[in-house]
């Protein structure tokens, strides 16, 4: 199993800060499109999401790499890889349709933990003893806030397992970030195309077209998809998966501060408990890595 080079395994933090930081600024977003059916409005996001694609792959001349990411050895990785993040958002649309929020939330704090496990088994790192450290405190700051929702669980899982999934093969995948989320656009625009056409001969036909500002925040889901998948692509070749797990946490943690503070949602003792250790990990893991680049600039400064 080729892995990509990580350097010194933490050259992608920039990007997978930027990244986790706009998914968890993505329910203002939301709220602004609420009026669109779930469901719908997944297909309005790969149907726009192809475009800005193509016209980035055209700006930065990256032509020859799109067709050798239409190649099958590549082609089969990015087919598997469109149907976790296809599974990742229908599952996601369908809770919070269905009223299960909590159980999404849930899932998107469980993944960082499956990133890390997935790091270990797949991919051969290592962690340390203060990452094992942390890795602890966040698992049982998760389970206290899983306990309160035990028969959603199934939801919580699919979610935080398909994007593990997702992350995993985009890491793997011999690809750059912009080629294998055009191809991944390519194969998903069939089904999204037939939901919508399904949508528009519904009763209460196409949600686009409509309103003007509304078809335009529609429209606007094609880059506000693509540029943090392309972002996170791009962070998971450049660093470790463990490491990227951890960071991960920030964009629950910013829906969990925009829930109690914008959305005015109560406040629940496990919650509360749950975020304590959760960011008493991640200071425990920034730590970690604090002292592994102060050993490695000390190993490297001349005698």
């Amino acid at each position: 199993m080729n892995v990509p080079p990580n350097q010194n395994g933490t050259n992608g933090l920039p990007l997978a800060f930027a990244t986790f930081l706009i998914w968890g600024l993505m329910p203002l977003y939301l709220m602004l499109v609420k009026a669109v059916p779930p469901i719908e409005f997944v297909g309005w996001r790969i149907i726009f999401t192809l475009p800005v694609c193509l016209a980035l792959v055209m700006v930065l001349r990256q032509t020859v790499q799109l067709r050798a990411a239409l190649a099958w050895p590549v082609l089969r990785l990015l087919l598997l890889s469109s149907v976790m993040i296809a599974i990742n958002w229908l599952v996601y649309t369908v809770a919070v349709q269905t009223g299960h929020v909590l159980a999404t939330s849930i899932g998107y704090y469980m993944n960082p933990l499956a990133n890390v496990l997935a790091g270990t088994l797949f991919l051969g790192e290592r962690l340390s003893q203060r990452q094992w450290l942390a890795v602890a405190l966040a698992a049982l700051g998760v389970s206290l806030l899983a306990w309160d929702a035990l028969d959603t669980m199934g939801i919580s899982l699919a979610l935080a397992g398909s994007f593990c999934a997702y992350g995993l093969i985009r890491k793997l995948a011999p690809v750059e970030s912009l080629p294998g989320l055009t191809v991944e656009s390519l194969i998903l625009l069939g089904p999204a195309g037939a939901l919508l056409i399904w949508y528009a001969q519904g009763p209460a036909g196409s949600a686009f077209g409509g309103d003007l500002s509304l078809s335009l925040l529609i429209a606007a889901s094609g880059v506000i998809t693509a540029l943090p998948l392309l972002m996170f692509a791009m962070a998971a070749r450049r660093m470790d998966y463990s490491t990227l797990g951890m960071v991960q946490f920030l964009a629950p943690t910013i829906v969990f501060f925009l829930g109690l503070f914008l959305f005015d949602e109560p406040l629940k003792t496990s919650q509360l408990a749950c975020f304590v250790l959760i960011w008493s990990a991640i200071a425990v893991f920034l730590w970690d890595l604090y002292e592994q680049r102060r050993q490695r600039l000390a190993n490297e400064a001349p005698a």
